[in-house]
C-alpha cells in the first residue's frame, strides 16, 4: 500500500514551533519532489513549502517565507516542515504530498502532485 503519513501536529500558543514529519511506506521518496499544503478552515488549500526530490532546491507560500523551513531525508524516506513563529492565521491541516520528478526543482501545485497524506492538524491559540 502506497501511502504518506504525516506526524507532528498539536496545540500550541502563538509564537511556539512544531516540526512536521512526513513519511512515506509501499514506496521510496527518492524521485519525487515532496510539498507541504494547508487548509484552515473555511479557506481552500493553499501551498506552503516543496522541495525538489534530492532537497537542492526549495519553494515557500508568501505567508509563511521566512518562518517555516522544509527539509527531507531520503535514506529515512521522510519529510519534515519545521514551522517557527506560529500565529494563529497558521491554524490549519497541514497535508503532505509528493510528486514524481526527479530533476531540481518543485512547484507549490497541487495537481502535480500523485500521493497526498491524510494531514495533520495544527491549532495556533492561547
Amino acid at each position: 500500500q502506497l501511502e504518506l503519513v504525516e506526524s507532528g501536529g498539536g496545540l500550541v500558543q502563538p509564537g511556539g514551533s512544531l516540526r512536521l514529519s512526513c513519511a512515506a511506506s509501499g514506496f521510496t521518496l527518492e524521485g519525487y519532489a515532496v510539498g507541504w499544503f494547508r487548509q484552515a478552515p473555511g479557506k481552500e488549500r493553499e501551498g506552503v513549502a516543496c522541495i525538489s526530490d534530492r532537497g537542492s532546491k526549495t519553494n515557500y507560500g508568501d505567508s509563511v517565507e521566512g518562518r517555516f523551513a522544509i527539509s527531507r531525508d531520503n535514506a529515512k524516506n521522510t519529510a519534515y516542515l519545521q514551522v517557527n513563529s506560529l500565529a494563529p492565521e497558521d491554524t490549519a491541516i497541514y497535508y503532505c504530498a509528493a510528486d514524481w520528478r526527479p530533476v531540481p526543482g518543485c512547484a507549490l501545485q497541487e495537481g502535480r502532485y500523485e500521493f497526498w497524506g491524510q494531514g495533520t492538524q495544527v491549532i495556533v491559540s492561547s
